[in-house]
Formats: C-alpha cells, sequence, structure tokens
C-alpha cells in the first residue's frame, strides 16, 4: 500500500484475490437482491391494479352521486319541474354523459315525493296533494308547507380484468334529495 496524500493505493500484493481483499461470505450474496426484485415484482403489480381498481370505482361512485344530484337540482327548482320525470332523469344523464361516461349505463328510479308541514327542522308528514288530503298545503302558524324530492340514480362499475372471488361488475347507487322551490 503506498500513501500519496490523502489517497491510498493498493498494490497487488495488497491481497490474495487482487486489488483489495476480499471479505468471506460474500460470494453466495452477489444474486440475493435480484431474485428478491424478482419475488416482489409480481406483489407489487397485483397492489397497483387493486390501487386503480378501487380509484375507478370511488370515480364512478362520485360521478353516480353527481348525477343523482343534478336530478334533484333539476326538481327542486319549482313544481313543474319536480312533477316532470323525464326532465329530471335527462338532466342526471346530461351530467353523467358530461364527465365523460356513457348515458346509457346509469339508470335514474322514478323520484319520490314527501310533503308536510315544518317547524324548526322537523317536518310532519302529509299527503302532497288536495285530492289525497283536503288539509295538504294547510300548516298551523309558525310551521311551513315543504315538499321534497328524491332522486335515486345507479351506474354499472366494470373491472379492468376479471379477478377470482370479486364480481367483474358491481352496482353503484346514489340518492340525493332536496327541497322544491314552492312559488
Amino acid at each position: 500500500m503506498m500513501r500519496i496524500g490523502r489517497r491510498v493505493f493498493f498494490s497487488k500484493q495488497a491481497g490474495p484475490g487482487g486489488y483489495k481483499p476480499r471479505r468471506k461470505g460474500l460470494y453466495w450474496e452477489r444474486g440475493q437482491s435480484l431474485i428478491e426484485v424478482a419475488l416482489l415484482t409480481p406483489l407489487l403489480a397485483g397492489l397497483l391494479l387493486g390501487v386503480i381498481e378501487i380509484g375507478r370505482y370511488a370515480y364512478i361512485s362520485v360521478l353516480v352521486g353527481n348525477a343523482a344530484h343534478a336530478g334533484a337540482l333539476y326538481a327542486a327548482q319549482g313544481l313543474a319541474y319536480a312533477y316532470y320525470p323525464p326532465g329530471i332523469t335527462a338532466a342526471a344523464k346530461s351530467d353523467y354523459q358530461n364527465n365523460g361516461q356513457n348515458p346509457s349505463t346509469l339508470t335514474v328510479s322514478a323520484p319520490i315525493y314527501a310533503c308536510g308541514c315544518e317547524s324548526q327542522g322537523v317536518m310532519t308528514p302529509s299527503a302532497c296533494s288536495t285530492s289525497a288530503s283536503p288539509t295538504a298545503g294547510i300548516c298551523a302558524t309558525g310551521q311551513d308547507w315543504v315538499e321534497t324530492v328524491s332522486v335515486t340514480a345507479s351506474g354499472t362499475y366494470k373491472a379492468l380484468f376479471n379477478y377470482p372471488w370479486i364480481p367483474s361488475s358491481i352496482t353503484v347507487s346514489a340518492t340525493s334529495t332536496m327541497n322544491v322551490a314552492l312559488y
């Protein structure tokens, strides 16, 4: 070994195998990292696919919820809109399509109406039409007449691949309820 300044140079006589002495046991550890990578790559690829599938499912769930909300928002504009189911369906499907989805895969069920008198956040149910109840629309002093509409939308999530023990398609449903403007 020669020392020149701060650098150290090994001569050929420094060790029995060459320039640097070898440690015992390194020969058997040379391919270990390659084997570890080969064994873990399928596991990591499976985890990555799982994360992608969960993200796609969450995305479809949000889009179905937004479509139900769009239908309820259309119905909340007034009584004429609330009792026009084709318009509610068209609003929901239009929102679904505007987010890049096929509107034929979205199902919008018939809206559900609820009416009653509300006081301090508590609603007393009543019939919505005067033909069913002559007191419909009439509330005691301090109470307000409220009509609500609920819209339910259902979409289908389809997985990228067929996985064992997991269905290839899952139905996602969401319901949105809003008060109808009474003017």
